[in-house]
């Protein structure tokens, strides 16, 4: 606990040169191997799946259609596609003279009606039955139509490429020491925050927050000094969260009556203190002290990356960036609605999908991110247990205030009955000396008569009270 206290006791841990180049060089390491590597198998595998032909069932090398007899060639091409240096079509009528060599013409090695060519090699029409850019893969089935499909990879797949390598980078560096780890010492540095922010909401000392933060194994094993300074801790907790009465006038429970040397002091913290705090602060400070719980396991095994992430996500990034990242997947929406505006325009060839592939893999890591983000966004209190909150907070007040107009009522009645004999004598009497006067009876009556009652009751409680 000593050590983990030390450690929260500094928050100065920047970002060095060191973090910033090691996050560099992943990104472009991983991006440039995803897009030169994976992409291409990735689109290969789904194209041929999709649009091979019918009974096709494996592709094979072209030596190894070249090593058999020439009935079992006229079997392998019913169930078969070849790969030709990167090209995938059927066998040509040609295909058993080809020899492996590199910038050989591929004109009737393979039949032109199926091409899957993702090589980087320039095609031409009169070496190789068909034309492409070196920058260009070529897709041509009959299940795609009359016309080959060409696809710019630097232009489709380079966002992709690039979320890909940034979210490989904050990985990696999220299981790396925090000496060199970007991530890592992010979310080290969101461990002393929070917690700051723990002491600041709740008022304890550094002492109590590193006992309520403690992992339960560490807890668990704490020597019995240690365990000393839990108790004092929780009896702190436990006083502060307590209430003169509860709601039915009742004294509360006593903390020497629930603790005692065999209580489980995980089990005690975890049930009793989190819930008498849950109920006394929020629950959004107990989610805090939780999630710096678990960060912390994080701390001593980086492969955990999860905890870690978690506590950065729900309580530093989702409360800073959450309007940017929403933001962000509106534009990258605006986009994809440009685009496809301007392919239904028909400014955009159908046969050259790749500025859509852009668009849609944009739209998809924004919103990706944003619902990334909305999974670790805490969920606002509910209203009825707010409101629950604020009654049990002010119970005592509107108790004392339901026996003050009690108390108001009685003195009222106790007035009123024990002046009323009084009032009606003072009422008859001042009733009869304006009745007595024929002048005032041509007046408004009504009217008079009222006044009159009420200055003789006024008249008669003033009386009282001097008697008195």
């Amino acid at each position: 606990m000593s050590d983990n206290k030390k450690s929260g006791g500094h928050h100065d841990n920047k970002e060095t040169k060191v973090h910033y180049l090691i996050m560099i060089g992943l990104f472009v390491v991983i991006a440039v191997s995803f897009y030169t590597f994976v992409i291409p198998s990735m689109v290969r595998g789904a194209v041929v799946f999709l649009f091979r032909p019918d009974g096709v069932t494996k592709i094979i090398p072209l030596s190894e259609y070249n090593s058999v007899d020439e009935k079992a060639k006229e079997k392998l091409k019913d169930i078969a596609l070849i790969n030709v240096e990167g090209v995938i079509s059927e066998a040509g009528p040609e295909a058993g003279k080809f020899q492996e060599n590199a910038g050989k013409p591929l004109k009737g090695v393979i039949n032109t009606e199926y091409i899957f060519d993702l090589s980087n090699a320039t095609r031409t029409e009169e070496l190789d039955g068909y034309s492409k850019l070196e920058s260009e893969w070529i897709l041509k089935a009959p299940k795609l139509g009359e016309y080959p499909i060409i696809i710019e990879p630097a232009l489709g797949f380079t966002i992709l490429a690039f979320v890909v390598g940034f979210a490989g980078s904050l990985l990696i560096t999220l299981v790396m020491p925090p000496a060199i780890g970007y991530m890592a010492l992010k979310v080290r540095r969101e461990i002393h925050h929070t917690k700051s922010k723990i002491r600041l909401q709740t008022g304890f000392s550094d002492d109590i927050v590193e006992i309520l933060a403690l992992p339960d194994n560490q807890l668990a094993d704490l020597e019995v000094d240690e365990r000393r300074k839990v108790e004092l801790a929780f009896k702190k907790i436990w006083d502060r969260t307590t209430e003169s009465n509860d709601s039915h006038g009742n004294n509360n429970v006593r903390f020497s009556s629930v603790f005692d040397d065999n209580t489980d002091v995980v089990d005690f913290r975890n049930d009793l203190i989190f819930l008498r705090m849950q109920e006394f602060f929020s629950d959004f400070v107990v989610k805090e002290i939780s999630d710096t719980m678990r960060a912390q396991e994080w701390e001593k095994n980086n492969f955990s990356f999860m905890k870690g992430l978690r506590l950065y996500m729900s309580h530093h990034f989702t409360e800073h960036y959450a309007n940017n990242v929403t933001g962000l997947a509106y534009f990258g929406a605006a986009i994809l609605i440009i685009i496809i505006g301007i392919r239904g325009l028909k400014f955009i060839p159908s046969t050259r999908p790749s500025l859509i592939l852009g668009a849609i893999f944009l739209e998809g890591a924004m919103l990706a991110l944003m619902a990334f983000t909305l999974l670790y966004t805490e969920e606002e209190e509910r209203m009825d247990r707010m409101l629950k909150k604020m009654e049990d907070a002010n119970r005592n007040q509107l108790d004392t205030l339901e026996d003050v107009s009690k108390d108001m009522h009685k003195v009222a009645v106790a007035l009123v009955d024990g002046n009323s004999e009084m009032i009606k004598q003072k009422v008859s009497q001042a009733v009869g000396e304006y009745l007595s006067d024929e002048k005032n009876i041509r007046g408004e009556l009504a009217k008079e008569i009222g006044d009159i009652v009420l200055k003789a009751i006024g008249s008669g409680i003033i009386s009282q009270g001097k008697s008195k």
